[in-house]
């Protein structure tokens, strides 16, 4: 049986995971936390990761209950994502294969994100839609190959969702997104935002610009609560990206939906009218499954006048 030990670190997140033939045996990790109002910067993040690396491995071996002869290739995310958190995880996992004499392995992020979802949920060809803080995409496989039916113009929804929490100062712990949803549940009126959907493309960066100048102005005047504003933005994001998704599975015959990326990491089964199955992967391995469309559509078919 073969036993494989992953490092990832491409963006505020680090983990080190530990897989026997598909068993996930350890997986534990770390995130580095900003203040509110705050991104995370490359060389601060990659600072937290050389502090914590090696705690974070001595524990995914203790919970896999293996010792380093025990495993059988060594791997690590090799990108895309955020340059000196990836070179501090790589070297880490290059040291780590040569002090252990085992096979080093580059892993392509977005790649990862995919079929570790398919493993874990053993979807068989899914309609991926892969969002996170730094893309946005509805794949699908296809002659050996993966195949982009659609994706972002601009900026990523996470990145998207990200600048949103610093502009009304909403906590980074444990994660903007999370935090966005939770107020969101206590939100009881719809504001109407820009909904850009261009084909099999979807754009973020107008609603961000209306909602960055409107929010103050809104929350000030008690127009709305910082509520509100938390639950619009999430279900015009959210409901953008089922309407691209929907028709990617429409073009495929696809009955399987699979949601994987950091923004993925909501906690909210998806609903949609047309009854088809979504297959949701495990958090886990953040992979799990996080749109809703809701009343959502009922406002946006409203606002276009349908």
């Amino acid at each position: 049986m073969t036993v494989v030990i992953g490092f990832e670190g491409s963006a505020n997140k680090i983990g080190i995971g530990i897989i026997r033939d598909g068993e996930v045996l350890s997986n534990p990790r770390r995130t580095y936390i900003t203040p509110p109002g705050q991104g995370f910067l490359p060389s601060d993040t990659a600072r937290h990761h050389r502090a914590v690396i090696l705690t974070v491995l001595k524990e995914a071996l203790e919970q896999a209950g293996l010792k380093p002869a025990d495993i059988d290739c060594v791997a690590y995310t090799k990108g895309p994502g955020m340059g000196a958190p990836l070179v501090t995880v790589a070297l880490v996992a290059r040291t780590v294969s040569q002090l252990w004499g085992k096979p080093l392995l580059g892993v392509n992020h977005c790649i990862g994100h995919i079929e570790m979802g398919r493993l874990i949920t053993k979807a068989n060809n899914p309609t991926v839609l892969y969002v996170s803080g730094g893309n946005t995409q509805v794949i699908a496989y296809s002659e050996r190959r993966y195949r982009i039916f659609g994706e972002t113009i601009d900026i990523a929804v996470g990145n998207c969702l990200d600048r949103f929490a610093r502009v009304i100062k909403i906590s980074n712990d444990p994660s903007p997104g999370y935090n966005i949803e939770q107020m969101a549940k206590k939100g009881s009126q719809y504001v109407e935002l820009p909904y850009t959907v261009k084909g099999m493309d979807v754009s973020f960066s107008g609603i961000l610009s209306y909602i960055e100048d409107a929010a103050h102005k809104m929350l000030s005047s008690g127009q709305c609560t910082s509520e509100d504003l938390c639950f619009s933005l999430q279900e015009t994001l959210f409901s953008m990206l089922v309407e691209i998704t929907e028709r990617a599975m429409a073009h495929c015959g696809s009955q399987e939906v699979l949601i994987v990326g950091g923004v993925g990491l909501r906690g909210t089964a998806p609903t949609l009218a047309t009854g088809r199955k979504w297959t949701p992967a495990t958090s886990v391995l953040q992979a799990k499954s996080a749109l809703r469309h809701r009343d959502v559509v009922g406002h946006v078919q409203q606002g276009r006048g349908g």
